[in-house]
């Protein structure tokens, strides 16, 4: 029996993205460095950091050790990133913050929220600027949504951390096909689902993920 071979076309569609997302890095330059090799060894399409970047003192070194790798790096601020601190990392290192912008890699989009209560954002605002960055990107086939705070109603909320109504109901109504945060260190790499959503806490010690 002769086999067919596969076009390209369907060699393309076969190809997964792979992404290595991880939060809570804390200035941990240590971390960050680690993280950053374990990207350039599983040859990730993109890296996604999910906030509280820095810690009292460090920011040099704690994005420079991917984008020196030529590694595509995405984030949203948590509650240690202040606007201006996630202004300057993202200027600093051509890095795109997705809480201002949105992004998209062939037929996937991405789209996210920095930390509510930093940004001053109440709960209803804080959907609303999910809805609007959601806009950009909802034609497209797969669809990402990355916070720092986790969602209401979800295992995160085991820690006695209440989680944002705002998120809860943009995966709702957005149905993402991956919704990944971090914020809750205690709960790392826990998994679970609303809806067709995938939902993960993605943690300090970095998840791959294939879409």
């Amino acid at each position: 029996m002769i086999e067919s071979k596969k076009t390209k076309k369907e060699e393309k569609q076969e190809k997964k993205f792979k992404i290595l997302a991880a939060g809570d890095i804390h200035g941990d330059t240590k971390l960050a460095l680690e993280l950053a090799k374990k990207a350039e060894r599983e040859k990730v399409d993109l890296v996604i950091l999910t906030g509280d970047i820095v810690g009292l003192i460090e920011t040099e070194n704690l994005i420079k050790p991917f984008t020196s790798r030529k590694e595509k790096v995405l984030f949203v601020p948590g509650n240690w990133d202040s606007p201006d601190t996630a202004d300057f990392l993202s200027r600093m290192y051509g890095i795109k913050n997705l809480h201002e912008y949105h992004a998209k890699y062939g037929n996937i989009g991405i789209f996210g929220l920095g930390n509510p209560g930093t940004l001053q954002l109440n709960e209803k605002e804080a959907f609303e600027q999910l809805k609007k960055n959601f806009e950009k990107i909802k034609n497209l086939e797969k669809k990402i949504l990355v916070t720092h705070m986790h969602a209401e109603g979800t295992r995160s909320e085991l820690s006695g951390f209440p989680g944002s109504s705002g998120i809860r109901k943009a995966i709702e109504k957005f149905q993402p096909d991956l919704f990944i945060s971090g914020h809750i260190h205690e709960l790392e790499g826990i998994e679970e689902k609303i809806g067709k959503t995938r939902i993960i806490n993605v943690g300090r010690k970095g998840k791959i993920i294939e879409i």
